[in-house]
């Protein structure tokens, strides 16, 4: 998951169509201070150098990856110059206080290479960079300022390709080419530098601009519009003709879904787990110190005179270093834990309370267990006798009487004395497949509902972590709970690791999806806090080994027999048979850099070495265009990767004009896998709006199965009250489950999903080609029960009475019809069921805003 930078603000773009007919021009490049530097590198040009024309308006041609969002992704003192490679290159400070500089360089001055940041010890910071080239040493002389306080000092230093660099070395101020210039654009005065050019340079950009200013008016689309619009549009007519001789197969994974623990999707949410914070490992740097309750003893409490204290001497394992000591002086002192903003407890079921306690006493002594609310309500009791003063662990079932939200559990020591206490947990024994340590029956429920072929886990930007030190490690997350390393999550809380890639695997096979892990490829995210230069920090190659290991151990854990050294770990935590891995997912949304290129590669050389048959799935960026998803594909082209995994949230209007975006993709090479998509719309509401517009791209992932092999929509689940991104499939609290309108379009796509897709062709009555793009049709077969299903999107406001032409008929003359429709803004539109007489020939009716799913029964 991510924020996305987008590199052309075309929406402030004020343009007109013209051609310079001079000659040549100049070129001023400058970044204006405006948005603290983060709109990037910007231009104007001039005939005089006196009356100047910006190019758009407050319009970035480059902007900075460097950093984390909010504070950083920033510009300063850009200096762009003509290289003697024939390229411009772009040099940049990327804030006033880090030792490294940026660079990029472009053909056109619109597309651009990779960045990369330099980094240099010898400086404090590095300002007001500036290059020159020496055409005696074939090198390219780059210069800086150092400033710390009232001290400013020269740095220089030497590349050949802004790869390698030599030493940096001290110089005198008169090294300096003092090239910026002052110009007057507008009311404003920006400070840059200025260039003579051929006037085609400028005509290019010119022209390219003004034709994405057309492409983004396009994207700004939307069905709310199309109301008013079309409000005296008459309804329509269409034909329909299939053709059953036109086929090509569908990927029978093409429906799954991507779990990541964001909005609080897993503890406190499909991890059944009622109590929060149970190995009092909260720490406030998860929170980076702006909640002051983020503790260990965060979601804890005592009453009376009781104290808690948090100790580390002797913890039950290195991983979970930290326990509870609670010290009472009079019978009924209690700790009270109030788990994820209450306990939802239900009428009639049972509950397992397990905790590891000692008495460090020396004394044997009882706890009373008490699940009851605020009042003094009880809703269940139970007993624990602690012996003695080593670790041991202690599992009680608890029957509840009656229902509630609001539950907290006590532990009450019948004697005074001080206790060490760790682990505390409260698990329904009602969980999905009523696995032990498993999963919220209801989330799960809904989950499998969908009919996902696979699960990708355990995350986006959760997987590559905020910084080396974060990255999700899958050892640390199997066997017991107490032996297992919890960690700070990347989205700003913790992860207890109570649901590891044991829980990950078995769901998937509870359900029939085929698990897809995706690991780190051995670089962090590049939108991390803390990290390297660009804060995409790499393992360091000295580790590669290492850490390349782990991954194949992974796959061995997973698929290896009873004579494999991790086959025999996963037997031994309960799972004899292999998982039968076939998908690995190496990065995720990475920037394509040299770093993140040289760690991959190894990465897919050694799983292509030892595991042949392990389809890897690669990364091309964090969007749909720009310059990591051309570097991604053209690495991806180079060394064959299998699959490359494509993310983007885009507008209704990009959905509605990018129903072609895969029909020209070469089906020689990758396959795609759509890990993260959806549609994003003011206030990012999920809505009938999103969900047909996502439909019309479902129709067409149907069309162009044959090359998008995979496809989940993001993100997946979030908790009320702890979203951090939206819009998600599947909003829940503590007691209820709360699908959206994207939801119930996903499930009707998941269930009913082919394997085969027969062409087809759709005559609207009217052929207009604005109204020919809201009409789509797709038409796949079932290969197991070869049914037909036709699924019909109308975005217009307005109804369509459709004929449909079968050249083939061999079905029942009965069929399932499902129609979702309603109010654009509805956010809970549930599908409704009926009976659709069909033929060789039939009617069907599309009322406006509205996906209709047929389904043909095949004569026995």
């Amino acid at each position: 998951m991510k924020k996305l930078l987008l590199l052309f603000c075309f929406l402030s773009l004020q343009l007109s169509a013209q051609t310079i007919t001079q000659d040549s021009v100049y070129l001023f490049s400058y970044c204006s201070l405006k948005n603290d530097g983060k709109i990037g590198l910007q231009l104007a040009w001039s005939i005089d150098k006196n009356t100047w024309n910006s190019i758009g308006s407050d319009f970035g041609v480059l902007g900075s990856d460097y950093g984390t969002w909010g504070a950083q992704k920033r510009m300063l003192s850009p200096f762009l110059w003509l290289g003697a490679d024939g390229l411009w290159h772009c040099v940049f400070s990327v804030n006033e206080k880090d030792n490294a500089l940026a660079h990029a360089s472009s053909v056109d001055l619109i597309a651009w290479g990779r960045q990369s940041y330099p980094v240099f010890s010898g400086s404090q910071n590095c300002l007001l960079p500036e290059f020159k080239y020496d055409a005696k040493t074939q090198q390219y002389l780059i210069s800086w300022l150092s400033k710390v306080g009232d001290k400013t000092e020269v740095f220089i230093t030497s590349t050949k390709d802004f790869r390698s660099y030599g030493k940096e070395q001290k110089a005198l101020a008169s090294t300096r080419l003092n090239l910026r210039t002052e110009v007057k654009l507008g009311d404003k005065t920006e400070t840059g530098l200025v260039y003579k050019v051929p006037s085609a340079v400028v005509n290019k950009l010119l022209k390219h601009l003004d034709t994405e200013k057309e492409r983004q008016k396009l994207y700004r689309e939307n069905l709310y519009e199309d109301t008013v619009k079309l409000a005296n549009l008459k309804p329509l007519s269409a034909q329909v003709t299939v053709d059953f001789q036109k086929r090509k197969p569908i990927s029978s994974t093409l429906m799954g879904i991507f779990f990541e623990d964001l909005n609080y999707a897993a503890d406190g949410g499909l991890y059944a787990e009622l109590i929060q914070n149970r190995d009092f490992e909260y720490k406030l740097s998860e929170k980076g110190g702006n909640d002051k309750s983020w503790t260990a003893t965060k979601a804890w409490q005592t009453t009376g005179q009781a104290k808690l204290t948090i100790d580390s001497i002797r913890p039950i394992h290195y991983n979970n270093s930290h326990f509870a000591v609670l010290t009472t002086t009079q019978k009924g002192d209690a700790l009270v834990a109030e788990g994820y903003e209450g306990i939802a407890l239900k009428a009639g079921e049972a509950y397992y309370l397990s905790l590891f306690a000692k008495n460090m006493t020396g004394k044997n002594s009882k706890l009373s267990i008490q699940l009851k609310d605020a009042s003094g309500k009880v809703f269940a009791v139970g007993v624990v006798n602690v012996k003695g003063t080593i670790w041991q662990k202690y599992e009680i079932s608890l029957l509840v009487k009656e229902s509630t939200a609001n539950a907290e559990l006590s532990i009450v020591p019948e004697t005074a004395g001080q206790y060490a206490f760790d682990m505390i947990s409260l698990f329904p024994k009602n969980t999905f497949k009523g696995r032990r340590n498993g999963l919220r029956a209801d989330i799960a429920q809904a989950l499998a509902d969908l009919h996902p072929r696979f699960v990708r886990f355990p995350g986006g930007c959760v997987a590559h972590g905020n910084g080396l030190d974060n990255i999700y490690r899958w050892k640390n997350t199997i066997g017991k709970l107490e032996e297992r390393k919890p960690m700070f999550n990347l989205w700003g809380y913790h992860q207890s690791m109570g649901i590891g890639y044991g829980e990950y695997f078995q769901f998937c096979e509870d359900i029939g999806a085929q698990p897809l892990p995706v690991i780190a490829a051995g670089v962090c995210c590049q939108n991390s806090s803390v990290g390297g230069a660009g804060q995409q920090g790499g393992i360091p190659m000295e580790q590669m080994d290492s850490y390349i290991q782990d991954i194949l151990d992974l796959i061995e854990w997973a698929n290896g027999d009873l004579t494999t050294k991790w086959g025999k770990v996963r037997a031994a935590n309960g799972h004899i048979k292999p998982y039968n891995l076939k998908y690995i997912g190496i990065g995720n949304e990475d920037l394509i850099t040299d770093l993140f290129e040289e760690r991959f590669r190894m990465i897919f050389k050694a799983i292509k070495a030892k595991y042949p048959e392990i389809i890897v799935i690669g990364t091309v960026g964090p969007w749909s265009e720009g310059t990591d998803y051309v570097e991604g594909w053209k690495l991806a082209n180079e060394i064959a990767i299998p699959m490359v995994d494509e993310h983007y949230y885009q507008s209704p209007g990009w959905f509605i004009n990018n129903q072609d975006y895969y029909d020209n993709y070469d089906r020689s090479k990758s396959k795609v896998y759509l890990g993260e998509y959806a549609a994003h719309i003011g206030g990012r509401a999920n809505n009938l709006h999103t969900s047909l517009v996502e439909a019309l791209h479902l129709n067409s992932l149907e069309r162009n199965g044959d090359v998008v092999s995979m496809s989940s929509y993001a993100p997946l689940l979030a908790k009320e009250g702890h979203t951090q991104w939206k819009p998600d499939l599947i909003f829940f609290n503590n007691t209820e489950v709360k699908t959206t309108v994207d939801y119930e379009v996903q499930k009707l796509y998941g269930v009913h999903a082919g394997e085969s897709y027969i062409a087809s062709q759709v005559e609207l009555s009217d052929m207009d080609s604005y109204l020919q793009k809201r009409v789509s049709v797709s038409v796949v077969e079932d290969s197991k029960t070869k049914d037909l299903i036709i699924k019909l999107v109308n975005i217009l406001p307005t109804s369509v009475d459709t004929k449909l032409n079968l050249k083939e008929f061999d079905y029942l003359p009965e069929a399932l019809k499902i129609t979702l429709t309603g109010k654009l803004k509805d956010t809970k539109v549930l599908p409704v069921e009926s009976k659709q007489s069909v033929g060789s020939s039939f009617y069907t009716n599309l009322p406006a805003h509205s996906l209709t799913v047929i389904r043909l029964q095949r004569k026995k």
